[in-house]
C-alpha cells in the first residue's frame, strides 16, 4: 500500500502568514520589477490616496483578460490614481482606448499625470463626475459597446453600475467586479452595512439577469480576504 506523502505545509506559519508568503512567491515568479507602475503607486501614496488599488497580480489578470478579448474599448468605473487603468491599457488591442470614470477631481488629476508618465495619455480618457451619470451619458452618446468593463468604485452603487455595464456591452463582453467577498462579510444576509447590502444586491441582480452568466472566486494575500466576480454578457438586453 502506498503511503501518503508528508505534509508540505511550512512549519510554524499561520494561515495568514502562509497566504502572504504564497502571494510573494507568485509575484516573484510571474511579475518583473516595473518602474512605471511603481512610480504610479508612489504618486498615489504621495497624494495621500487610500491603498485600495488592485493588487499587482489582479492588475495583470485584467491585462490578460483584455488581451484575450482583443479589447479595443475598455470601460473602468473607479479610477483612483490610475494603477489598474495602466494595467488595462496595456492589454488594449492596437488602436484601442480606455475610458475611466472618477468622481474626485484630485484623483483624476493624479491619474492623468500617471498616464502621461506611462506614455498612455493618448489611450486613456478620464471622465470626472458621478459614474452613473457618466455611464448614462456614454450610453446616450452610443460610446459602446465596450469589450471589457471593470467596476471598482463605491459598493452601494455596484448593482446600478452593473445594469449600465450590461447596456454598454455586446455579446461576449466581460464585466469584472472587485471586492465581492469583503473578508466574508458578504454572507451577512441581514447586514445593515451599506457596502455589504450593495454587493448582495449585485449578486441578486446578476443571478436574475437572463442576459449574463457569471462566476466569482475568493482571493487572499496582501489585500486581505476578498474576491472578484466575472460576468459575461451572453445576449443583448
Amino acid at each position: 500500500m502506498s503511503q501518503s506523502p508528508p505534509s508540505e505545509k511550512p512549519p510554524h506559519m499561520s494561515q495568514d502568514e502562509k497566504w502572504l508568503a504564497i502571494d510573494d512567491y507568485i509575484v516573484e515568479s510571474f511579475l518583473e520589477d516595473d518602474p512605471t507602475l511603481s512610480a504610479a503607486q508612489a504618486a498615489c501614496d504621495a497624494a495621500g490616496f487610500p491603498a485600495i488599488q488592485v493588487a499587482p497580480l489582479q492588475g495583470k489578470l485584467l491585462m490578460m483578460l483584455a488581451r484575450a478579448l482583443r479589447a479595443r474599448k475598455i470601460l473602468e468605473v473607479g479610477t483612483l490614481g490610475g494603477y489598474s487603468t495602466i494595467w488595462l491599457a496595456r492589454g488594449l488591442a492596437e488602436g484601442g482606448h480606455v475610458t475611466t470614470l472618477e468622481l474626485d477631481p484630485r484623483h483624476a488629476e493624479v491619474a492623468e499625470q500617471n498616464f502621461e508618465n506611462a506614455g498612455l495619455g493618448g489611450q486613456v480618457t478620464v471622465r470626472v463626475g458621478p459614474a452613473l451619470e457618466s455611464m448614462a451619458a456614454l450610453h446616450q452618446d452610443n460610446a459602446g459597446p465596450f469589450d471589457l468593463v471593470f467596476i471598482d468604485a463605491d459598493k452601494p452603487s455596484t448593482p446600478d453600475y452593473f445594469d449600465w455595464a450590461v447596456k454598454l456591452s455586446r455579446v461576449g463582453t466581460l464585466i469584472v467586479v472587485d471586492n465581492v467577498v469583503r473578508e466574508g462579510a458578504i454572507l451577512a444576509a441581514q447586514s445593515d452595512n451599506k457596502h455589504v447590502k450593495g454587493l448582495r444586491a449585485f449578486y441578486a441582480r446578476v443571478a436574475a439577469d437572463p442576459c449574463v452568466t457569471a462566476t466569482a472566486f475568493q482571493t487572499v494575500g496582501h489585500k486581505g480576504h476578498d474576491g472578484l466576480a466575472i460576468v459575461q454578457v451572453t445576449q443583448t438586453p
